[in-house]
């Protein structure tokens, strides 16, 4: 089967941690536009598999391809340019800027110390922030201190950070950990959003929230993919069930 259609190719990907099997064989294939889930208990190795995509942990054996370029051997930040961009569990905002701030030194011009030297805040850049505020849901809050906002809030605050990036792949471990009901409700009509023009992968433990959010489920176990598919379809099958009540 050739590649080129997906955004990633993930293909018999190993990686071993003192003789373990963190990820076994694991073959995982995203569209365009994308929105999918993986779930699976403790250990299964989702968070080691965003770490391999990113560049953070290195394969042992196999092959990751974005866009069909070769990505095992890049480094991380040659990842980020490429177009990955990743959110971890714990925020990483600057507290004491505003989410104004925040979002324009995530602009991607700024990235090299020329570029930063050279970074003006023009036009397009304000334009920029705009509208990703606006797509994060904090266009009002623009002058708002990061660290005065609400747990949710923080977490939206760095997905737009990301976004100001233009990632073309977003992956996402455990966005709704911590937050209210209506920050649940509103993160989901986030991803729906923002998923509308790049691929999404988000790592999840919450399977009301993931019903409301996934295209396609992955069902990982033991660093092995165990099933794939609609929420409805993984939810009946008898293999996940057995891994979920045997925990």
């Amino acid at each position: 089967m050739s590649n080129t259609d997906f955004v990633l190719a993930v293909e018999d990907l190993t990686v071993s941690f003192d003789g373990f099997k963190a990820i076994d064989k694991l073959s995982l294939y995203v569209d365009n536009n994308e929105l999918r889930v993986i779930i699976g208990p403790n250990g299964a190795g989702k968070t080691t598999l965003l770490d391999l995509i990113c560049g953070k942990t290195r394969a042992s054996h196999g092959s990751i391809k974005f866009k069909n370029h070769e990505m095992t051997k890049m480094a991380e930040y040659r990842i980020v340019r490429a177009g990955i961009g990743r959110k971890f569990q714990t925020p990483s905002i600057y507290e004491n800027l505003s989410v104004f701030k925040n979002l324009e030194v995530s602009f991607p011009r700024g990235r090299s110390v020329f570029g930063a030297l050279a970074f003006k805040c023009d036009e397009p850049v304000k334009e920029r922030v705009r509208t990703v505020a606006d797509e994060i849901g904090l266009g009002t809050q623009l002058q708002t201190e990061a660290g005065l906002l609400s747990h949710g809030q923080k977490q939206w605050l760095e997905i737009g950070m990301l976004l100001m990036q233009d990632p073309e792949l977003l992956m996402l471990d455990e966005p709704i950990a911590g937050m209210s009901v209506r920050e649940r409700e509103l993160t989901a009509e986030l991803l729906q959003r923002i998923c509308k023009g790049r691929s999404v992968i988000v790592i999840e433990h919450d399977m009301d929230f993931v019903k409301q959010i996934a295209h396609k489920v992955t069902v990982m176990h033991q660093g092995k993919i165990l099933a794939e598919g609609s929420m409805e379809q993984v939810q009946s099958d008898p293999k996940v069930i057995d891994v979920y009540l045997g925990h």
